[in-house]
Parts: C-alpha cells; structure tokens; sequence
C-alpha cells in the first residue's frame, strides 16, 4: 500500500504541473463550441429583443440597478459570442457609415454638452443598444431575425393584454407601477407594459408586420399566426395612438406599392420606382397643405397642438446652437435646458415628441442630417431589395423602417433602446445585402482571364 501512494505522489508531482498547464485549454475547449453555437446565438438574440423592448418594466421590477446588470452581461454574452465565431461572420463593408457618422457625431457632443456627464453615459448606453442591434443582424439572418422578433413581441403583447384585462376587467384599479391605467372597459387608450399608449401602438404595428411576414413564409403555423396577428390588430386599435395609425396608413401604401413592383419586369421597374417616387411627393405636399383637416379626422387635434407646444419652447434655446446642439442626452434629464422647457410647457417630459426635432436639438443640424441620412439611405436600400427579391422576407426591413420614418415626426422611439436597436438591425441586413463598397470593388475586379492593372 505505501509504495502504491508513494507511486500515485510520484505521478502526481510529474504531471500535475501539466494538468494545471492544460486546464485553460481544457475549459476553452469546452466552452467555445457552446458560445460558437447557433442555438446560444438564438437565446441571445430573444434575450436582447426582450430587455430591448421590455426596458419600461423590467426597470419598474429590478430598477435601473438592475437593469444596467443585465444589459452588462448581456453584451458581455454577445461579445464572446461574437469572438467564438469570429471567422464565419463577413466583415467587409458590415457596418453602414452613416451608423458610424451619427454615433460618432453624438459622441463629439461631449465637447460642447451642456451637461457632459450626462452625455458620456447617454452615449455609451446609445452604443450598447448599437452594439445588440449589430450581433443580432451579425449571427442571425432575414428570416431568423423575423422569427425572434415575432416570439418575443407574441409574448409581450399577450402579457400586455393579460394584465390590461387584469386592471380594467377583473380588479378595476390602475396598475402604477407599470403605467396601466386600467382603460380596457371603455375599449382604452391602453398602454400596456410600454407606459405609454404611443409605445404600445409603435411595438404593436411592428409586430403586426412581422406576423404577416412570418405568416406568408409560413414560418409558424397558420393558427398561431391568424392569433398573432389579431392580438397586434387588437393592440394597434386599442392603443388610441394617431401616429399609429397614420403609420399604419403608410405601411399599407408601402406594401401596395411593393407588391405591385415586384410583379413588374426588371427591365421597366426603375421607371416604376421613378413613377412611384413623384408620386409619393406629390401625396405628401397635399398632405401637408390639408394637414389641418387630416389632423382632425385622426381626433389628434390635442396630440398636436401638445407637440406644437413643446417645439415653440425647443426653438427658442435651439437658436442658440443650432448647428452642434445642446449635447447628445437620449431621454431627456433632469437639468437644464430641458428642465426649464418642462416649466415652460406645463408638463413632464421624456423627449421631443419627434425623433427628427430631438436630433435637432441634441446634436445640431449635422447630426440630424445624419440621422435622416440613417434612415434614408436603410430605407433605399431595403426598398431596393424588397422589390428586387423574390423572397417574401425581404419586405420586412422595408416595411419596419417605413414604419420607424413615419413614426418618428410624431415620437422618439428611433432613438432610445428597442426602436433605436430595431433600427440598427434593419440598417445593417440592408448594409449588408446591398453595399455600394461591394458594388465598387466588384467594377474594379478585372474580368476572368485579364490580367489586373499593375
């Protein structure tokens, strides 16, 4: 017995150093096909779109706390995610400029902040979001990225319903906390768990896009979509929100008006697109000119004069650095200017109540350019494959990123956690299925069997 322990020390202290050596190895062995695995991708990808979405009340459950923790690991997940199937991602030409324009115009604002404290945070919360958005359009493609939507929004808006019926139904109290005011007996405005009826309307028509598109790529069964999308439609119209509903009106052009290109010859579909352009400007002119009569048959007279309100204020501080902004800051803070904008107008305050004016304000005219210039270019290029495609999945980008254009003369979602990650996501599958860097470097190749330029 005592030469056999001597013999197992003996073994030990040879080749322990080794089994400590080789431990690391051991243990990354392990792990990177887990991180490098689809399956680990796709949980990341539901989680991000839920804590994205859900911002409002899983800050109402665990606190901001709580939710900073879990955003935190969180990226830190995607990060290594990312790292462990770093050779099967495509990097060349994936991200858009005007991505990069925009988040690195809202990060020069530090210099001239009013409030550069607050700046700095902002902006790194503004890239966290950027950086999901970016792994999400990375590791997953058109149909996967349909399909995590669509599970998430099913089990947000059924858990918005439930408790709406809860408060307004069943125990007839307002849900504080949440911001449910328990408005479902007189058929709302309800809100959900977004706090707000505008947010529910916004989440709702997303997710009554992505239910129709996953309906006809038969990606779910035909029963659980015709619930999907009666949930979305019910949600859409109980929210009361005017500027769902408007975008709901150009989202039902919008897919007219794709449905009717796709069908055209190749060769002819550039005058189409032409036709359909002039037209689409000639239809916004005499919308505006009759705005005031469009505005009272939407009952949004009160909505609007509050949004006119509020611009009249940013105006008069906006004059004052009207080409670099005020400082980028998100959601607005408790500081001036915008504490004294709040005074002024009667009311609290989040944002500007349109994404366009916000980016005015926060980050001057150029960076407003470059948001528009975000959307714009995304929305071309999804347009342009939408069209062009044959799949039924290319319609979504197109359509999501009508919706966020529209939305955003009335709200400022596109800037803040889901609806500015949604847009991230849509600008980089676009990116990344019709570049102009891919379509250069594509003329400059030499043909088959030519030398190349020396």
């Amino acid at each position: 017995m005592g030469a056999r322990a001597a013999a197992r020390d003996d073994d030990r202290l040879r080749h322990g150093p080794m089994s400590a050596e080789h431990g690391p190895a051991r243990v990354a062995g392990v792990l990177r096909p887990f991180a490098s695995s689809a399956r680990f991708a796709q949980a990341l990808t539901l989680t991000a779109i839920g804590i994205a979405f859900a911002s409002h009340a899983l800050r109402a459950l665990m606190g901001w706390p709580g939710y900073l923790a879990a955003l935190a690991a969180l990226i830190t997940l995607c990060g290594v995610s990312l790292v462990a199937r770093w050779r099967a991602v495509e990097w060349y030409g994936i991200l858009p400029l005007t991505i990069l324009v925009f988040i690195g115009w809202c990060t020069a604002s530090i210099l001239w902040s009013s409030t550069p404290a607050a700046t700095a945070t902002r902006v790194v919360y503004l890239v966290a979001f950027a950086m999901l958005g970016i792994y999400i359009a990375l590791m997953r493609d058109t149909i996967q990225i349909v399909r995590a939507f669509g599970d998430v929004l099913r089990v947000l808006l059924g858990v918005s319903l439930a408790l709406e019926v809860l408060s307004g139904i069943l125990i007839d109290q307002p849900i504080p906390f949440l911001g449910i005011a328990g408005n479902l007996a007189e058929l709302g405005p309800i809100q959900g768990i977004f706090a707000s009826r505008n947010v529910l309307g916004f989440v709702s028509l997303i997710a009554l896009v992505t239910f129709i598109v996953e309906w006809r790529t038969r990606s779910v069964q035909r029963g659980r979509a015709i619930a999907s999308v009666s949930i979305a439609s019910a949600c859409v119209l109980l929210s009361g929100s005017p500027g769902t509903f408007v975008a709901l009106g150009f989202a039902l052009v919008a897919l007219a008006a794709l449905y009717g290109l796709r069908r055209v010859a190749a060769a002819n579909r550039w005058r189409w697109q032409l036709a359909l352009l002039a037209t689409a400007a000639v239809a916004l002119t005499v919308a505006w000119i009759f705005r005031v009569r469009i505005i009272g048959l939407l009952d949004a007279r009160d909505d609007f004069d509050v949004r006119l309100e509020v611009w009249r204020e940013l105006s008069r501080y906006l004059s004052l650095n009207p080409l670099q902004g005020w400082g980028w800051v998100g959601t607005w803070p408790d500081a001036p200017p915008y504490r004294w904008i709040e005074s002024a107008a009667g009311r609290d305050l989040s944002s500007a109540l349109s994404a366009y004016v916000d980016t005015y304000f926060q980050v001057g005219v150029i960076g407003a350019l470059a948001f528009v210039a975000l959307i714009g270019v995304a929305l071309v290029r999804a347009w342009i494959l939408a069209s062009d495609r044959r799949s039924v999945v290319y319609l979504w980008p197109a359509l999501v990123l009508v919706v966020i254009a529209v939305v955003s003369f009335a709200e400022s979602f596109a800037l803040l956690e889901g609806g500015w990650m949604l847009l991230v996501v849509c600008a980089v599958k676009a990116a990344r299925d019709m570049s102009w860097r891919d379509a250069l470097a594509s003329r400059r190749a030499p043909a088959p069997g030519l030398p190349s330029a020396s």
